[in-house]
């Protein structure tokens, strides 16, 4: 997959933490665990957002739903 270069600022307490990571060989540098934190942080955030969403389902709509799909397919 393409890759972007890009530069931002951390916090030196932040940084100093991200280095033990990297030095402690969990990573094998800064841009790996950098993109490893950023892609976890994104799939939480999209997982929290879909069960937000599906709390908002009306579980006797959702199993009407669910029964007129199995008539459909018999």
């Amino acid at each position: 997959m393409p890759k972007a270069k890009v530069a931002f600022t951390l916090e030196l307490a932040t940084l100093e933490r991200l280095d033990r990571l990297v030095r402690g060989a969990v990573y094998p540098n800064r841009s790996r665990a950098i993109e490893a934190a950023v892609a976890e942080l994104l799939a939480r955030l999209e997982h929290r957002r879909l069960a937000e969403e599906c709390a908002k389902l009306n579980p006797a709509d959702e199993g009407r739903m669910a029964e007129g799909l199995r008539g459909k397919t018999r």
